[in-house]
C-alpha cells in the first residue's frame, strides 16, 4: 500500500529546517502508527513538488531516515517503512493540541447509559453460542445474495445505485412489500403509507421521535426490548411499564393518560408469549376508547413453524391507529439494516421527513439487492430452510431442557428462535453467563430486559438460531451442571 501524498503538510510555525520536519513529518507518522511497515513513501520528485521544496531536500531527508532503519530502498521501487522501523504501542494516541473544553456541560443531552447490551463480536468462536440475533452461515443463502447484489450493480440499475433518492426509496422494494410481505399478515397498504427504515430500530426511533413529547406518555411492556425503552428513555416520554403475563400485554392495565402503546403482540420480546386473538380485540378496544395509537413490532413473524402466525394487529385495525414496524434484518441477516414502517399517510410524511433530516435514505444498492433477493423467489426458499433448520432445534432444545430439569417460562406459540428461562431462585444470571463463558457457553442474561430499580435477575433467554443442532444437547447439560452447584 502506497502513501498518500496528501497526507503531509509542512508546518509555517515548525522551527528548523525543510529537511529536518520532512524527517520529523515521516518518524512521528510511524511511531504514532499511522505509517505501517512495508507501506510505500511518495517519491522524492513527487514529495517536492507537493510540499513546494527542492527535490534535494527530500532525498537528504530519506537518506537520513534510511540511515536510522525508519525505510529501506528498493533499488528502482523507491522508499519503504522498513521492517525495523520502531512499532507504535497499541491504541496510539497523539493529539495536535489539547483538549480545552469541558464536555461535561458542553453536551446539552447525553445517550450513553442504556440498558442496551453489547453481544461478544467473538461469539461464533464459543462453541455452545445460545445468542440471539446473530447469522448462521449455514443456512444463509450467500450464492443468491452475491448474485443479487451483482445484478444490482449492473448497468441496468446505475440509477438505483447511484441516485440521490432525497426522501424516497426503492420503489421495487416497497412494491414487494405492499403486494407480498403484508398481504401474507392480512394487511392492506398503499406505497405511500411504507416507509423503508435502517433496519426495525430505526423505524422505532423514527415512531418515537414523531408521535411523544415530554407531556405524552408511552405504555411499554415489561419485560421489554431493551433498545426500545433506551429510545423512549431518551425521547423524555412519561413512561407507563406494564408487566406481561404469559399471554402477553393485558389491556386492562393500560392506564388512562396513555397516547402511545408498544407492543410485540405475535412474538413477545423476549417471552415469546403470543397475545390471543381476543386479547388482540380487547386491546384495540381499549386504544379506542384511550384515542390511543399503538405501535406493533412484528418481529420474527416468518419464524413460525409449530403453527401458521397468527393475524397482525395492524390487519384487525379499522381506525388506521397502528403503525406496523417489520424488518428483514431477523430474517436474512442482521448486518442488512433494512426494516419498514406502515401506517396513516399523514404518520408516513413526517417520518420520511424525519429520516431524510438525518440520514436521507437508506443506501441505494442495499435496497436494490433486497428487492431481487424478495422478487426472485431466493427469500422465500431462505426462510423454507430456516424454518426446518429452526423447528429441528427447538425440538433439540425442548428435549434438552426436559431432560436436565431446566425452567421454561415462555416459548412462541408459533415458533421463533429462542426461550424464556427462569433460573432457581436467588440466580444471577449475569454471574452465571460470566461462568458459563469459561465453558464456551453463552446465554443471554434477562434484567436488561426488565423495568425498575429491582429488576428481577433470575430470567435468561437461549437462542437456538446461531448453534447446529448436534450442539445443542452438551451446551444444555453444561447450564444445567452448573445452575445445580
Amino acid at each position: 500500500m502506497s502513501i498518500s501524498v496528501d497526507t503531509f503538510f509542512l508546518n509555517p510555525q515548525f522551527q528548523g529546517t525543510l529537511q529536518s520536519q520532512i524527517q520529523q513529518m515521516i518518524a512521528e507518522g510511524i511511531l504514532s502508527g499511522r505509517f505501517r511497515q512495508g507501506e510505500k513513501l511518495p517519491s522524492s520528485r513527487k514529495l517536492a513538488s507537493h510540499l513546494g521544496v527542492s527535490r534535494i531536500t527530500v532525498t537528504l531527508a530519506y537518506t537520513e531516515l534510511l540511515a536510522n532503519d525508519y525505510l529501506t530502498s528498493r533499488g528502482r521501487s523507491g522508499y519503504f517503512v522498513s521492517e525495523n522501523a520502531p512499532e507504535p504501542p497499541p491504541f496510539t494516541n497523539i493529539r495536535q493540541s489539547g483538549d480545552t473544553v469541558d464536555w461535561s456541560r458542553a453536551i446539552g443531552r447525553k445517550y450513553t447509559g442504556g440498558d442496551t447490551p453489547r453481544k461478544p463480536l467473538d461469539w461464533s468462536s464459543y462453541r455452545y453460542p445460545f445468542i440471539y440475533g446473530q447469522t448462521d452461515s449455514g443456512l444463509f443463502d450467500h450464492a443468491n445474495w452475491r448474485l443479487c447484489a451483482i445484478q444490482a450493480l449492473g448497468q441496468k440499475d446505475f440509477s438505483a445505485l447511484t441516485t440521490d433518492y432525497c426522501d424516497l426509496e426503492d420503489e421495487r422494494l416497497v412494491e414487494f412489500i405492499v403486494r407480498h410481505t403484508l398481504p401474507r399478515r392480512g394487511i392492506v397498504a398503499r406505497p405511500d403509507e411504507v416507509l423503508i427504515t435502517v433496519g426495525a430500530q430505526n423505524a422505532l426511533w423514527l415512531t418515537a421521535q414523531v408521535l411523544l413529547t415530554q407531556r405524552r406518555t408511552a405504555a411499554i411492556e415489561d419485560p421489554c426490548y431493551h433498545a426500545l425503552r433506551d429510545i423512549l428513555t431518551q425521547s423524555r416520554c412519561h413512561l407507563a411499564p406494564l408487566p406481561v403475563d404469559r399471554d402477553g400485554l393485558p389491556p386492562e392495565a393500560i392506564p388512562p393518560e396513555t397516547d402511545v402503546i408498544f407492543t410485540t403482540p405475535s412474538h413477545q420480546c423476549p417471552t415469546t408469549a403470543t397475545m390471543p386473538m381476543g386479547r388482540r380485540e380487547a386491546l384495540l378496544k381499549r386504544a379506542r376508547e384511550l384515542d390511543a395509537l399503538i405501535v406493533e413490532d412484528d418481529y420474527e413473524f416468518e419464524m413460525s413453524f409449530l403453527n401458521a402466525p397468527s393475524p397482525a394487529l395492524k390487519s384487525l385495525d379499522k381506525d388506521g391507529r397502528v403503525i406496523y414496524v417489520g424488518s428483514f434484518s431477523k430474517s436474512i441477516f442482521p448486518g442488512l439494516r433494512l426494516g419498514y414502517l406502515v401506517g396513516a399517510e399523514s404518520f408516513i410524511r413526517e417520518a420520511r421527513a424525519l429520516r431524510a433530516s438525518v440520514l436521507r435514505h437508506p443506501p441505494g444498492h442495499t435496497m436494490r439487492t433486497a428487492a431481487y433477493f424478495l422478487s426472485l423467489g431466493h427469500y422465500d426458499a431462505s426462510i423454507r430452510r430456516l424454518r426446518i433448520a429452526l423447528k429441528e432445534r427447538s425440538e433439540a432444545m425442548h428435549e434438552a431442557i426436559q431432560e436436565h430439569g431446566l425452567n421454561i417460562w415462555g416459548q412462541g406459540a408459533h415458533g421463533g428462535s429462542s426461550f424464556w428461562m427462569r433460573a432457581p431462585n436467588g440466580t444471577d444470571t449475569n454471574k452465571l453467563a460470566e461462568k458459563l463463558k469459561q465453558d464456551g457457553v453463552l446465554i443471554e442474561p434477562g434484567k436488561p430486559y426488565f423495568f425498575g430499580q429491582n429488576r428481577p435477575r433470575e430470567f435468561y433467554r437461549l437462542a437456538y438460531s446461531s448453534i447446529p443442532a448436534d450442539r445443542i444437547s452438551k451446551g444444555i447439560q453444561l447450564i444445567a451442571n452448573v445452575l445445580n452447584v
